[in-house]
């Protein structure tokens, strides 16, 4: 077979689509009719240098898609088959790969590499490969015997190259420590000035960065973690490139992971990066910059969390580091600002040494404070009026950089006093460039500055028009530009929300809505991110707009809306660039109907602007699922909601036409966003129709409860599903009897899911409380509404819910919003099953203890919630 496999592999690669096809069609029967033979087959073929190299490759990227995939599911597939081969015949495959690794042809050595350390990641945890570590340092002292210099070198360069990649795939407490210290002398001698060959060089730094994890012991002893640095410094200073900028990769790596033994390394290290900075290669600089932005981000989170009271962190050492630095390490990032790119697109975003040198900046303003003020505050004023625009250009980007961090009282008086120039000077400039960073600014203190009950804050009746008439003037300007003043604008109009000093945007209210639908019909607004920002800083005017002055223009924006939303279905589509334009401004318009709605909807005085547009609205949203975009199904589907919502019991008429959609949303696993909007939104139509809802009732509880069956289903739709459960037995009452047993068994494995979640990363903690706040929402909706008919129905589930509830309170990770939703449904149990629930609550006394904690909570409506539980409680048991 090895000959037709080579055949095969070369006309999977065939220009000849036909051709093509074949191959990787007797390529799939072949790996599903004889999966053993086919991995043998395809690791003979990557370790002979005889093969070509085309085959080689292609052989090597299918081993690898053979044992691992993103996908969790497919991944413990792979996994299993794997585990499942004969021991004889992996063994057979193993050697294959380990003798790849001299082989004279690069490709298939890193190919090799990388196939091993996926077999390393399934087999290490599981004991059954313990000699990969020892045969693969046996590569790095014992070269074979009579072999020719370059295949001793070739073999070296893998070897570290295999080492390094294992590092990346298994965990730190898969290895013992005997091997990670092997790993890391075999490591730092790869980096020695006394290794020749730079590749070899290279492999062993790149090595060291993805085996930093695994040194926690060696850093804790002052003799080796000394050594390493002392090596890894070495290589910084290194005459080739990729090493150096390798070397600074480790560097950035051990910044965040052993920041508190770095005190006696920072005189070097700074010396180090300062030079990298100023005169080194940009990839090179960039890493030597990131190194002070990744110690900031450390010192951030200490003080944080001591603020905070966290206990893991008052005893944490905090050294300091940039408040030590910060005379010297600020004039070098301020450096950095001039280095603009002169013929770059700022719409591409690319990054390069000054934006890394402005973040840095923002992130040392967040580390110290108005220390940073008088360091920065006479760069700006030498650089901002001078005749190179890199210079204003640079000015503008670091007083915006430190804008987070000082306090408002540091802030306001120099912001008061550049404002004006910004605004006639800056914002004219002749530069784009200039122009682009000053709105940015711009924007930044509208963000962060802005807001009338602030006693210094930096907008007033007296300067709000002459703003406001320069930005709306700039809308006009570059893309780029107007983008950022989107953005400007967008700010502004948050700052007003819930003011309680009487200064609104009300008198400019029709200006800015004009200016920005006239941005959004610019014939280049569609062509860059313009149009989208222009509707979204729409929106925000919108929604925090001052209903009471400001309703009847914006009752008149809503068919002005429609209007431009019914054109689209007019759009003449000829590629797959028109659709895409058309479904992005189709979102973009549901969006902002949305808002209007959501607006409008907030008092019955103006409601009636919607009641009276409503059969229209529906009919456009209904039009555009005719669009093939994922985005535009989110947001008409959000925007029903808010129809529901806003048109009550009168949204029945509705429903058949739209239940073909919803039904269709549900069903939707490959684009789970939908997914889970449409569930949301099966939520938002349970409390417009109540009991109405009841006769799709069958046919949407039919589909959640499949979804939350199918292995197809992403686990994010899963706690706005239970949720949804709560919503329709809210809505239909003792008519959720029939689902019962088919929902109970659902919450209460789900239960059992979230105490096997905890202790895991952050995302999982989130993951976590998401499903908690779901299942308490769901519990809480089906005891409600059965409290006034057959509350004796939860009878049954009420110790399960209980002792849920009990795993909660002792779980520590639990975010606030699950507490409330925990100590909600503790309430609930009590006030529906009333006296029938005593003898559960004299058997627990957990929740005299977390209903104490609820009680002394800061947060009004928790200490609420906690008090009418627990009088709940303390009227079944007096009953």
């Amino acid at each position: 077979m090895a000959l037709e496999i080579t055949q095969a592999l070369l006309n999977a690669q065939s220009p000849d689509a036909n051709i093509r096809k074949i191959a990787e069609d007797n390529l799939k029967q072949f790996q599903e009719q004889n999966l053993p033979i086919f991995l043998l087959s395809l690791s003979v073929e990557l370790s002979s240098d005889e093969k070509p190299v085309e085959s080689r490759r292609l052989a090597g990227i299918i081993l690898k898609n053979s044992l691992d995939a993103k996908e969790a599911t497919r991944k413990e597939e792979l996994l299993q088959k794997w585990v499942a081969l004969d021991p004889s015949l992996k063994l057979q495959i193993k050697d294959l790969l380990l003798r790849t690794l001299a082989s004279s042809t690069q490709e298939a050595r890193h190919t090799s590499s990388q196939v091993i350390a996926k077999i390393a990641a399934i087999e290490i945890p599981r004991k059954e490969w313990p000699e990969l570590i020892g045969r693969l340092l046996a590569n790095m002292t014992s070269a074979p015997q009579n072999q020719q210099e370059n295949i001793v070198t070739w073999l070296k360069q893998a070897t570290l190259e295999t080492l390094g990649y294992v590092c990346e795939e298994v965990s730190p407490q898969d290895l013992e420590q005997d091997q990670v210290n092997s790993v890391l002398t075999a490591v730092v001698q790869g980096m020695s000035q006394n290794e020749s060959n730079s590749s070899v060089r290279l492999s062993a730094t790149r090595a060291l960065y993805n085996a930093l994890d695994f040194a926690q012991t060696n850093f804790e002893n002052e003799m080796e973690r000394s050594y390493i640095m002392k090596m890894i410094c070495e290589a910084a200073l290194s005459k080739e490139n990729d090493i150096r900028l390798a070397a600074f990769e480790c560097l950035v790596s051990i910044s965040s992971t052993y920041y508190e033994v770095l005190a006696p390394y920072m005189q070097s290290l700074f010396e180090l990066t300062s030079n990298a900075i100023r005169s080194d290669e940009e990839p090179v600089a960039l890493q030597a910059v990131e190194f002070w932005s990744s110690i900031c981000d450390e010192e951030i989170e200490i003080q944080e969390e001591c603020e905070m009271g966290d206990d893991d962190y008052s005893s944490a050492p905090h050294s300091h580091f940039i408040k030590q630095a910060l005379p010297v390490l600020v004039p070098l990032l301020l450096e950095t600002l001039t280095k603009q790119e002169e013929d770059q697109d700022q719409d591409e975003g690319a990054w390069n040494l000054a934006m890394a040198g402005g973040t840095c900046l923002g992130l040392v303003a967040r580390t110290v404070g108005d220390d940073i003020v008088p360091l920065v505050i006479p760069f700006v004023e030498q650089n901002i009026t001078k005749p190179d625009w890199h210079c204003r250009e640079a000015a503008t980007y670091a007083f915006g950089s430190i804008l987070e961090g000082p306090s408002l009282e540091k802030l306001a008086p120099l912001v008061q006093m550049g404002l004006p120039f910004m605004l006639t000077a800056l914002m004219q400039d002749q530069n784009s460039h200039v122009k682009d960073t000053t709105a940015w600014t711009l924007s930044r203190i509208f963000e962060l500055l802005h807001a009338p009950d602030l006693k210094s804050s930096v907008i007033s009746p007296s300067n709000l028009q002459q703003i406001l008439g320069v930005l709306l003037k700039s809308l006009q300007d570059a893309p780029n530009v107007a983008e950022k003043v989107c953005g400007a604008l967008y700010f502004l109009a948050q700052g007003f929300e819930d003011s309680a000093v009487p200064m609104t945007l009300s008198p400019y209210l029709h200006e800015m809505i004009s200016a920005l639908l006239s941005v959004a019909d610019r014939k280049d607004a569609a062509d860059s991110r313009l149009r989208s920002s222009a509707y979204e800083t729409l929106n925000e005017i919108i929604r925090c707009s001052n209903l009471s002055e400001d309703a009847k223009m914006i009752e008149q924006l809503l068919p002005v809306i429609m209007d431009r939303l019914e054109q689209t279905m007019k759009m003449q589509i000829i590629s797959s660039d028109d659709r895409e334009k058309q479904g992005d401004l189709q979102a973009s318009l549901c969006g902002v109907i949305q808002v209007i709605i959501q607006k409008l909807s907030a008092s019955d005085a103006t409601k009636a602007a919607i009641l009276q547009a409503a059969d229209r609205i529906m009919s456009l949203f209904l039009g555009v699922f005719g669009c093939r975009s994922t985005t535009v199904h989110e947001e008409a589907m959000l925007a029903i909601g808010s129809l529901a919502y806003a048109t009550g019991p009168e949204f029945d008429k509705y429903m058949p036409e739209f239940y073909k959609y919803l039904e269709m949303g549900l069903q939707n696993f490959e684009e789970y966003q939908v997914c889970a909007i449409s569930v949301g939104v099966v939520g938002d139509i349970c409390r417009a129709l109540d009991d109405k809802v009841i006769k799709y009732c069958d046919g949407i509880m039919t589909h959640l409860l499949k979804d939350l069956s199918s292995s197809m289903l992403h686990r994010s739709v899963k706690p706005p599903i239970f949720s949804c459960f709560g919503d329709i037995a809210l809505a239909i009452e003792q008519n959720f009897e029939k689902y019962l047993p088919y929902a109970m068994p659902m919450l209460q494995g789900a239960s059992e899911v979230c105490a096997r979640l905890g202790g895991q990363d952050e995302e999982m903690i989130d993951y976590g409380n998401q499903l908690r706040r779901g299942i308490f929402e769901a519990y809480s909706g089906i005891l409600q509404g059965f409290k006034n008919s057959k509350a004796e129905l939860m009878m049954p589930y009420a110790s399960h819910l209980l002792q849920f509830i009990e795993a909660v309170f002792q779980d520590k990770d639990r975010d606030e919003s699950v507490t409330k939703a925990a100590v909600g449904v503790l309430g609930d149990l009590a006030d529906t099953l009333g006296v029938s629930t005593s003898m559960l609550f004299k058997g627990s006394t957990f929740y005299i203890e977390f209903l104490g904690e609820c009680l002394e909570s800061e947060d009004a409506q928790l200490k609420e919630t906690a008090s009418w539980a627990q009088n709940a409680i303390s009227r079944v048991l007096v009953s």
